[in-house]
């Protein structure tokens, strides 16, 4: 049988929690940037598997705020309306924080609605429980609730 594969505790890693009829997406990671980057992978996880994403387009993605919650809603908000317009899908992200700014990118493919099978439409992100915290060493969390 074979074994599972351990978890690189250098990737970022997602997870979703309830809130009424809205979804809470979580990112965490070992700095603020892949905690980032674990948002965006709950923010596609909640409307397709991952697994069915291709890297196939890059896109670029920059936002600005006073402060990183704000920048937090900033860069949710941008993936939301790159998914919109575009009609994309990502499956994997690299961000670079300062103080103020994001410079990001986002790997995706074109929505494929037989394919990736969309289970909401994701209308976006609120400041309903937006948080940002630095748990134990090494670890980030991003949170904020998602309006579908």
């Amino acid at each position: 049988m074979p074994q599972p594969r351990a978890r690189n505790p250098a990737e970022p890693r997602w997870e979703h929690y309830s809130h009424g009829a809205d979804v809470g997406i979580r990112g965490i990671g070992a700095s603020l940037a892949q905690a980032f980057e674990g948002i965006g992978l709950a923010l596609t996880a909640a409307v397709t598997d991952l697994a069915n994403i291709a890297p196939a387009q890059r896109v670029e993605i920059h936002c600005a705020a006073p402060g990183p919650e704000d920048l937090l809603y900033e860069w949710v908000n941008a993936l939301v309306y790159e998914m919109a317009t575009k009609h994309l899908l990502f499956g994997q992200f690299k961000v670079q924080l300062t103080d103020s700014e994001l410079s990001g990118e986002a790997w995706g493919e074109p929505l494929d609605t037989a394919r990736h099978q969309p289970a909401v439409e994701v209308k976006g992100a609120t400041y309903t429980d937006l948080s940002i915290a630095e748990g134990p060493p090494g670890t980030w969390t991003a949170q904020c609730i998602i309006d579908v």
